[in-house]
């Protein structure tokens, strides 16, 4: 069993650092089971992202979905927000690294992105099918945010590079 907790700064967060199994053929490692996710729905529809090293996806939200990511293949630099007006940790950030030995669940109405560190492959589950009406984003770089991006030359999309600061998104459009 994976040692599952909860993040120490953004509720509802799941940081599962997984069980690594290695022997002289290789190793062997559970990513994900359901069964982790105690009172959360299932998963429905997973999906996998390459990324060059430098590469910033950053920052989305969805009002609904949760993501399980998993990164099987090189480094990625983790930062969360939690945008929920309801939220005991609203406004909170946290950042971390994920390779292949953790994996992390987000819950709905929390901002996250990540920096590829290395060329990196990324695989991530949801619990909704894709809902483009449930595509949000925030400034990756906003300092009201302050999440410590390591790396100075960041790939971005047309649509990271345009998103709003998180003080320019008026208050009915947060999530829950």
């Amino acid at each position: 069993m994976p040692n599952i907790r909860n993040s120490d700064l953004i509720d509802g967060v799941l940081l599962i650092d997984l069980d690594v199994h290695p022997d002289d053929r290789g190793r062997l490692l559970e990513t994900f089971r359901q069964s982790w996710l105690v009172g959360r729905p299932s998963m429905v529809q997973g999906t996998r992202s390459d990324s060059k090293r430098g590469t910033v996806r950053a920052l989305h939200f969805h009002r609904h979905q949760a993501d399980y990511w998993y990164c099987p293949v090189g480094r990625l630099y983790v930062g969360l927000h939690d945008m929920r007006r309801s939220s005991p940790t609203r406004g909170a950030t946290e950042s971390f690294e994920l390779t292949d030995d953790r994996a992390v669940y987000i819950p709905p109405g929390v901002a996250h992105g990540f920096q590829a560190l290395t060329d990196a492959t990324l695989t991530y589950l949801v619990d909704r099918t894709y809902d483009p009406d449930d595509e949000h984003g925030v400034a990756w770089d906003d300092p009201d945010i302050g999440v410590p991006w390591p790396l100075k030359d960041a790939l971005l999309s047309d649509r990271d590079r345009s998103n709003p600061r998180r003080r320019d998104i008026p208050e009915a459009e947060l999530p829950d």
